[in-house]
């Protein structure tokens, strides 16, 4: 199950896992004009973890989801 909400400056996307044995903790995206927001609670720690993609990792990322093993170079626009 996820979340959408739009705000003055970003989309906010929580992604909400369903509960399971290893439940993980729920993961917030928010999309940036130039950059993406990737967060996630750690419970252990106390503290959330935070990953920034630019917008260029993440069309890297996006390619990468449909390809097959391997090294690959993304064709600029």
């Amino acid at each position: 199950m996820f979340t959408i909400e739009h705000e003055f400056d970003a989309t906010v996307v929580t992604l909400l896992d369903e509960p399971a044995v290893h439940r993980q903790e729920d993961i917030t995206i928010t999309a940036f004009e130039d950059c993406v927001v990737i967060e996630q609670d750690n419970p252990r720690e106390g503290k959330v973890q935070k990953i920034t993609l630019s917008l260029a990792q993440l069309a890297d990322l996006t390619a990468a989801l449909n390809l097959p093993e391997g090294v690959y170079s993304r064709k600029k626009p």
